[in-house]
């Protein structure tokens, strides 16, 4: 007894024509007063952290604080909660890394989940 399996059909993807490029997805384009404020907010917090090494409640809230703030100033930004993350380890928090989270979203932006193929297809993703 064999039973079919129905096969779902999907749309065909948008095609490219013919010697055209695909465009990279465009970074977030920051104004050069909201990157400078980004990266003194966290070059204020990572001298800070040098300073707060033996009291860890003190270095979360000041971290925490932080994410706020660059939140407030970029928007919402994945890469933020990483480098929170990374701060709250011990020992850890004594290298720059909002200054190089700042960085990289100045440099790269953040990767945005696409969800329109996600939901399209969510077994592919």
């Amino acid at each position: 007894m064999s039973t079919k399996v129905p096969v779902e059909v999907l749309p065909p993807e948008t095609p490219i024509p013919h010697g055209v490029q695909p465009q990279p997805p465009s970074r977030p384009h920051f104004s050069r007063k909201r990157l400078v404020l980004a990266f003194a907010v966290a070059a204020v917090a990572d001298g800070l952290s040098l300073f707060l090494t033996f009291t860890p409640p003190v270095q979360w809230v000041v971290d925490l604080v932080t994410a706020i703030l660059l939140f407030m100033v970029l928007g919402w930004q994945w890469i933020l909660l990483p480098g929170l993350i990374m701060e709250a380890i011990p020992g850890l928090y004594v290298l720059p890394f909002w200054v190089l989270v700042v960085a990289a979203v100045a440099v790269w932006g953040t990767p945005r989940p696409n969800l329109k193929s996600f939901l399209s297809n969510p077994a592919k993703s």
